[in-house]
């Protein structure tokens, strides 16, 4: 009886370990199923990298930057595929012509473009509608990379509580030319949108009148536009002549964001951002040279203001604080083509870094 039961016992352990051993390698079969084709998506992605040169003398124990370019051909799991840029455009910059530029090559270069329509125009949001946005940007995998666009302050995602860290971009303008331009806007429109009536169609009055007479809509106070869209959501920045903005504004774009440059010099931007974030902006500048895309919006009726005028304009704390920033932040930018491009600025200096002394090997 203790024969049979012995036996039967061991019979069960036997199959037992026969299945435990069966179980094992198929789950380690698996792994190496796995692995290989890791290694093969690799060995794929690193043919595509050596083919366009871009890992030059890895054998030599060094290497270059352009790997992410030349891995860029298309949706992958790259960290580049998360990339969210975003660019809280200030009015009458040049920024619909940016916009324009981005909307045609979006399809092409494997992107989206999202644009923030608020409330009434408002550029600010509530706390609330912060939190919401930040955390509905950093949620919205299915729509990444993007570059979110609109008329809003800086939102800084950190003091939200949210991870993601986007690219800021922007670009400003004369101060004085932006107002002047807003003012002429209002009442004659552009050749981008001919058949909207705007709020002040049928006045005649031109800027030098209107300040002559002191009026609302060339009061300096409407210079305060620049420093509040970087300074951000503090109900300080909002207050026209506040030095606390001023210098908030100045380090929200020392650093906080990726690149600024300016109206007058947009061609040079547009170059620096298709060097930078080819992703985005490869065969931008292109585009841009096209005839009819680098001025894509153009004011009707514009009359620049006489010397007269723009003595009194500056001597308006308001313009003094703007043009203060607007320096600030042209300075920075010709800093920025002087090591990134050439004399003539036709293309981006080759990269000035590689990584070399790579160990082990």
């Amino acid at each position: 009886m203790r024969t049979v039961m012995w036996s039967k016992w061991a019979s069960n352990l036997l199959l037992f370990a026969v299945m435990a051993i069966v179980a094992l390698m198929v789950y380690w079969q698996h792994k190496l199923i796995s692995l290989e084709e890791q290694q093969k998506s690799f060995g794929d992605k690193l043919g595509k990298v050596s083919q366009t040169g871009a890992i030059r003398g890895v054998q030599n124990g060094e290497n270059t930057l352009h790997t992410y370019e030349a891995m860029d051909n298309g949706p992958t799991d790259d960290v580049r595929d998360n990339t969210v840029i975003i660019y809280n455009r200030i009015p009458k910059t040049g920024s619909t012509s940016l916009m324009g530029i981005a909307y045609e090559l979006c399809t092409k270069n494997g992107f989206h473009v999202i644009h923030l329509n608020t409330t009434k125009n408002s550029h600010v949001l509530t706390p609330e509608d912060q939190l919401r946005f930040a955390q509905n940007v950093s949620g919205w995998l299915e729509r990444r990379p993007a570059i979110y666009h609109g008329h809003l302050g800086y939102i800084d995602f950190a003091s939200l509580g949210v991870f993601l860290r986007p690219l800021y971009i922007n670009v400003v303008r004369d101060p004085l030319e932006r107002l002047v331009s807003y003012y002429y806007f209002l009442r004659y429109g552009d050749n981008f949108r001919p058949e909207v009536v705007r709020k002040r169609k049928g006045n005649k009055e031109t800027f030098d009148q209107c300040v002559l007479r002191q009026g609302a809509d060339c009061d300096p106070v409407n210079l305060w536009m620049q420093i509040p869209f970087f300074c951000g959501h503090h109900s300080v920045c909002w207050e026209p002549g506040s030095s606390w903005a001023l210098q908030q504004a100045k380090s929200n774009l020392a650093k906080s964001y990726f690149l600024v440059g300016t109206t007058e010099s947009m061609d040079e931007f547009v170059t620096l951002l298709e060097a930078s974030l080819p992703r985005f902006f490869r065969g931008a500048l292109n585009l841009f040279n096209q005839e009819g895309k680098s001025h894509l919006r153009k004011t009707f009726g514009k009359i620049p203001p006489s010397k007269e005028t723009i003595k009194a304009i500056h001597k308006s704390k308001v313009w003094q604080m703007e043009q203060d920033f607007y320096m600030f932040a042209k300075k920075n930018f010709n800093a920025i083509k002087k090591r990134a491009l050439p004399s003539n600025g036709s293309a981006p200096i080759t990269p000035q870094f590689r990584f070399e002394k790579i160990r082990p090997k």
